[in-house]
């Protein structure tokens, strides 16, 4: 989680140099590395099985030479211990005192000799040697002046033969190392316990450590009792030492820098192959060496990539600060967009060229806008006289009907005054229903004056949304519609306002002669020239811009009219207690 922490903290306060530089290389070596780890982990079992099978088969073959070895030993003394014919005309020779037959028993025991000589090419010296004297007699080979047999490494003692070595031959011209064996072989002719002396073949057992690991491999040979009696790495592993194998080791294991393998034979006698760790290890360490330097090529890589890739977004960004710098100096005249050669940064700067010249437009229409607005408001503060000079007007004529006795223009100029009064917003931009109510009932007095047939107004307004706010001036642009489309002496106007699930819905129904579909989107989108003929000069339209522009989508507008029958509009406005926009309701 620290190591996160510093990573986005680091991001946070890196430049964006740095953060696609970060990025990249990250999306580039993780993979990488993780492809690494696994093949490593693949590369380094393969490679591990492998060695220890092309080990374990090379120590196995070095095993079964041994053994071959010692068979041919084995066999070799068997002939000539006494119950072989060489054995017999030893003993022969030994308790015989004739000086011919002595002759010709040495005779024909050497014929036998260089007979068995020759048909075990893979035995070496062979001779029957006195225990107790320290001499010996029939050598195959010449023995050397300081050989030695007691004091050989023992390798297995069974059956009344020990075996030894490897060790260096006894023979006079050979200092190779040899296997021997030493067999007890009982004469009756012999005064001195007599044993038969073999050994191999000259190079035989450097033949048997022959290995396959490129020389890398070296061996141990223990006894039954894990003696090393044998050691290619005497610093190392000395000869005559223990070798501790450990009783769960499997057979194999890290020791002293070595792995090592071992086999034991079938005779108790064990082989040990040895193989330097560094050796061991050389193949993985090549891979790993490899991997680093393909690791550095990818890092490389992925810099360079990342870096023209900084390049092909940074020549762009500043291309955007100069355009976007460029739009904040408005007296700076507006150059072409610079084609960066990169089809979406190019379209981009074109768009942004493109709202240049819309902002640089948009500008110069609001100072136009200024400008009128100032003059508007000069005329506004002009025409403001118009309005008291009027009302003031009507209240003197009111006075003078009511001194008078005119009733009906006193009436008349009453309701006038009160709806000029109320229409022109002198209470303010907001209103309730009750007043809205109380203007259109002013409204209809006019109207009933001024028309020369009589209609039924019925007006039913719940007491509970009297005092609900509302725009100003929302019905009487209904009530007016419903006067203009064919409304008789027969006629007659309802006006219902309830309040059903949080609205206040207003319905205002006439039985005049109807609309057709084409007349109702006409009076929904006539302009304001079109509605001057319709008393304030304010239509349907008006109503249905200000109750969007004031509750959005949720207040409606809606007409139904059959032709022939009447006309029913809805108007349907949430309930509130405050307008959520009433600045706009002042129409000045």
């Amino acid at each position: 989680m620290g190591a996160l922490r510093l990573i986005i903290h680091y991001m946070q306060q890196a430049t964006m140099k740095k953060r696609i530089m970060f990025i990249f290389a990250t999306g580039t070596l993780i993979p990488f590395l993780c492809a690494a780890l696994l093949s490593y982990r693949t590369m380094s079992s393969i490679l591990t099985s492998n060695l220890d099978s092309s080990v374990r088969s090379n120590l196995k073959q070095v095993e079964l030479s041994l053994e071959r070895t010692i068979s041919n030993l084995n066999h070799v003394s068997q002939q000539l211990a006494f119950q072989g014919s060489i054995g017999k005309k030893v003993d022969s020779l030994l308790s015989s005192d004739q000086p011919y037959e002595k002759a010709v028993l040495t005779e024909e025991i050497n014929t036998e000799l260089n007979l068995i000589s020759f048909t075990n090419p893979t035995i070496g010296l062979m001779m029957y040697y006195s225990g107790s004297k320290g001499e010996y007699l029939f050598n195959s080979t010449i023995v050397k002046e300081d050989y030695e047999v007691d004091g050989l490494p023992l390798l297995a003692e069974y059956f009344r033969i020990s075996y030894f070595g490897p060790h260096i031959s006894n023979e006079r011209y050979n200092d190779e190392y040899v296997i021997s064996a030493l067999r007890k072989v009982e004469l009756p002719g012999a005064a001195d316990e007599m044993y038969v002396y073999v050994e191999s073949g000259f190079k035989m057992t450097p033949s048997i450590f022959e290995n396959n690991l490129e020389d890398s491999s070296f061996y141990l040979i223990l006894d039954n009792d894990k003696r090393i009696a044998y050691s290619d790495v005497p610093d190392t592993f000395a000869t005559d030492g223990h070798f501790d194998d450990g009783p769960d080791s499997g057979g194999s294991g890290l020791q002293s820098g070595y792995y090592w393998f071992e086999s034991t034979s079938n005779q108790g006698w064990s082989v040990v192959s040895l193989i330097p760790q560094k050796e061991y290890n050389n193949a993985k360490n090549r891979w790993v060496v490899q991997m680093v330097y393909l690791f550095l090529l990818f890092l490389g890589s992925s810099l360079l990539i990342s870096w023209f890739l900084w390049k092909m977004v940074y020549v762009p960004l500043q291309q955007f600060n100069l355009q976007i710098k460029s739009i904040t100096q408005r007296n700076t005249a507006l150059a072409d967009a610079p084609r960066l050669r990169v089809p979406e940064f190019d379209f981009l700067l074109k768009q942004l060229q493109n709202m240049k010249e819309q902002i640089n437009g948009l500008i110069e229409e609001v100072g136009l806008k200024e400008k009128r607005r100032a003059d508007l408001e000069v005329e506004k503060l002009l025409y403001q006289i118009n309005p008291h000079f009027l009302m003031n007007t009507l209240d003197t004529v009111h006075w003078l009907a009511v001194m008078n006795g005119q009733k009906d223009i006193d009436k008349l100029v009453v309701s006038l005054n009160k709806l000029l009064y109320y229409n022109l917003g002198k209470r303010g931009p907001v209103s309730t229903i009750r007043e809205e109510i109380d203007s259109i009932r002013q409204y209809l007095t006019l109207q009933q004056v001024r028309y020369d047939f009589a209609f039924d107004v019925r007006i039913q307004v719940n007491d509970d949304v009297l005092d609900l706010v509302i725009p100003r001036f929302i019905l009487q642009p209904i009530l007016e519609n419903s006067l203009y489309h064919g409304l008789d002496d027969e006629g007659y106007i309802e006006v219902d306002v309830v309040k059903a699930d949080g609205q206040v819905i207003i319905s205002v129904h006439d039985n005049g002669t109807g609309i057709s579909e084409e007349e109702i989107g006409r009076l929904l989108q006539e302009t304001q020239v079109e509605q001057q003929k319709a008393g304030m000069g304010i239509g349907m339209s008006y109503v249905k811009r200000m109750i969007e522009n004031q509750y959005g989508p949720s207040a409606s507008l809606e007409i139904d009219s059959v032709l022939g029958k009447g006309t029913t509009v809805y108007l349907k406005l949430p309930s509130m207690e405050v307008l959520p926009n009433d600045k706009r309701l002042d129409r000045g």
